[in-house]
């Protein structure tokens, strides 16, 4: 009975099996394999070994790459992360306009990246909206060409990426708020625990399986973006904002470097995949431990 219950649970599940394995694992064995090759995209692939991680780990754009990429990550999860969480505290404490506001954040979502990154683009221009606010509160002193100048560049990009989906991590900060015991937050007024010390010692821990939710989704999604740092510097000026994505982009569409290309694709995949497993399984300790 054992045994034919088994075998009728690995017939329901062959077909979703072959499907993952043929869409998901086969690309990603056939991308490792072709990063060991000299493959220029064509149907010939001669395997050369470690001979495009070699190049890689001699070209400084890669290393510049790889820090940017991290550097983006963490500035888009902290900050990001920061303002979700400070906006679900406020609509949680304002059920009046929850709804309305709840909507209003979640708004830039609905917009395509591409979309976006163009009209972030206007705003970040010398003449443009960012800078022709400024203007009008009579802060000239701080009109900068954001997008031009490579100290700011870098961080201009991430910003477009915190206002997207700042919203989402709202969302999910706000859900985690509302399923708080009611019972526990009224036993802290009580107490007398209200302000910072009810969030520090009441609602911060049990916010905890949201901030490991909020901090991976928005650490990998961070590390492997793409369509703002294209379309908004196309990784100028100076190569301050170039990212493994558009060294991955440049070099299996334009450079004919195929498999240097998918070389440094596969240093992202395993960047993403260390990166957000150790993150994530940090927040879970500590989850744990609360």
């Amino acid at each position: 009975m054992i045994h034919r219950r088994r075998t009728a649970m690995a017939a329901f599940l062959l077909p979703a099996i072959a499907v993952y394995g043929v869409f998901m694992i086969y690309p990603l064995v056939r991308g490792v394999y072709l990063s060991l090759t000299n493959s220029l995209g064509g149907p010939r692939a001669d395997f050369v070994g470690l001979e495009q991680y070699r190049a890689m780990m001699d070209k400084p754009q890669v290393t510049a790459a790889l820090w940017h990429t991290v550097l983006y990550a963490i500035v888009v999860v902290v900050v990001q992360n920061a303002l979700g969480l400070l906006f679900a505290s406020m609509l949680f404490r304002r059920p009046k306009v929850r709804k309305v506001l709840s909507v209003v954040l979640l708004t830039p979502t609905l917009i395509s990246p591409m979309m976006a990154a163009f009209i972030w683009s206007y705003l970040f221009a010398p003449s443009g909206g960012i800078n022709a606010l400024l203007g009008v509160f009579g802060l000239d002193g701080l009109q900068h060409v954001w997008l031009g100048d490579p100290s700011t560049a870098l961080y201009a990009v991430a910003a477009v990426n915190i206002w997207m989906f700042a919203g989402y991590s709202c969302a999910i900060f706000l859900a985690s708020y509302m399923s708080m015991p009611t019972e526990l937050l009224d036993a802290a007024a009580v107490d007398g625990a209200t302000g910072w010390r009810r969030f520090r010692s009441v609602e911060w821990p049990l916010l905890a399986p949201a901030l490991t939710v909020n901090v991976t989704l928005s650490l990998i999604g961070s590390l492997k973006v793409f369509e703002f740092p294209l379309v908004l510097t196309n990784g100028g000026p100076a190569g301050s904002t170039d990212t493994l994505t558009l060294l991955v982009y440049r070099n299996v569409f334009g450079g004919g470097k195929f498999a240097f290309g998918i070389a440094v694709s596969v240093l992202l995949l395993a960047t993403v995949v260390v990166l957000s497993s150790a993150t994530s399984s940090l927040l879970r300790l500590r989850e744990r431990r609360i």
